[in-house]
């Protein structure tokens, strides 16, 4: 049975992108935005893994990781975030917070691979 990944980006050429990648060895679950994830989850939806941007309308990924990481129900389960932004403090901050791991934009999709099955061992 392949792992389920939850993907959460508001740009639809990353999410083509990654499911290109993904999709022969995970299901790929996505959504354009947190809150429309969130819905997804508290349906009783639980993912191996999120991959999250961090630039988005209606919800930041960072205040996504937050929410995810105090929700007792959701704290477990390892989340990657995605940004553009090449800052050292952010990347610190949010590893903090609980981010299993911090990918800058834009990726080689074969290290995202790589780092997933690292994350997410069978």
């Amino acid at each position: 049975m392949k792992k389920k990944i939850l993907l959460i980006d508001d740009k639809e050429s990353i999410a083509k992108v990654i499911s290109i990648y993904l999709s022969a060895e995970f299901d790929l679950v996505y959504f354009e935005n947190p809150v429309k994830a969130i819905a997804w989850l508290q349906e009783g939806n639980i993912p191996d893994l999120i991959i999250s941007d961090i630039k988005m309308p209606e919800m930041k990924g960072d205040e996504f990781l937050t929410y995810m990481k105090t929700n007792a129900l959701f704290s477990p389960i390892p989340i990657i975030m995605l940004s553009s932004e090449e800052s050292t403090t952010e990347r610190i901050r949010l590893l903090e917070e609980g981010a299993a791991d911090y990918i800058l934009k834009p990726f080689n999709p074969m290290e995202l691979k790589i780092r997933i099955k690292k994350i997410i061992k069978d």
